[in-house]
């Protein structure tokens, strides 16, 4: 899965890195080194004509949702089945997103124990995630715009760390992804796979970022493990 990760990349670099032609003002940014389900995160989405970013809650709600406790059992949906899950199946087809990150978290298991690890690439560049995103309305009229981040199998690199990884895209795959005309499921699903092993890096942090609440330039600094 994909619970926890990084976002503190300059704002200038988001909007050069993604080719984003319609954000928010840099004074909205939020640098996190912590950022949890139900946090406000960036996301890029393309309207037809150009890349634009945004917030999107994570935590998806999909139209039907009665209220917004679903969200927390959806921050992440399974590639391997999101073309058919009726939560996502729509968005899958009408509704993508890619989410910038510069690393994200996951907890090895050693025993009885978790160590928490840091993963990122390794030349400290920016990636982007597969996304799915979707405006959820309250009885009272409310909008809430949602996103879930897309889990694949773990490569090599991340098998022993974890048996899935989120969906890391290419510079390629993050076009065709984001491309509202692209309604071929079986492309769509093509792009849905583990990232090469050679991409990444992993090394253990601060227990400090298992709370939300941490939210600091220290919890990415390599830990003994």
């Amino acid at each position: 899965m994909c619970g926890r990760f990084t976002l503190f990349s300059p704002y200038e670099k988001l909007i050069e890195e993604f080719n984003v032609e319609m954000a928010f003002s840099e004074e909205l940014y939020m640098e996190s080194y912590n950022i949890a389900p139900s946090h406000q995160i960036v996301a890029i989405i393309n309207d037809g004509k150009m890349n634009r970013m945004g917030y999107l809650k994570w935590g998806f709600l999909p139209s039907w949702a009665k209220d917004e406790k679903m969200a927390s059992k959806m921050i992440n949906a399974r590639s391997e089945t999101v073309d058919e899950k009726p939560s996502f199946k729509k968005s899958f087809f009408e509704r993508r997103c890619i989410i910038p990150m510069d690393s994200f978290y996951e907890w090895k298991r050693e025993g009885s124990s978790k160590t928490p690890m840091r993963i990122k690439m390794k030349d400290d560049s920016l990636f982007a995630v597969a996304g799915l995103w979707n405006t959820w309305q309250s009885q009272t009229g409310e909008k809430v715009h949602t996103c879930t981040i897309l889990t694949t199998e773990s490569n090599e690199f991340m098998t022993p760390i974890h048996n899935r990884m989120p969906v890391i895209l290419n510079k390629e795959h993050q076009k065709l992804w984001l491309n509202p005309c692209m309604k071929d499921k079986e492309e769509l699903k093509s792009l849905l796979v583990p990232c090469p092993s050679d991409w990444l890096t992993a090394y253990p942090v601060s227990n400090k970022v298992n709370s939300p609440k941490n939210n600091s330039k220290e919890l990415i600094e390599r830990v003994s493990s």
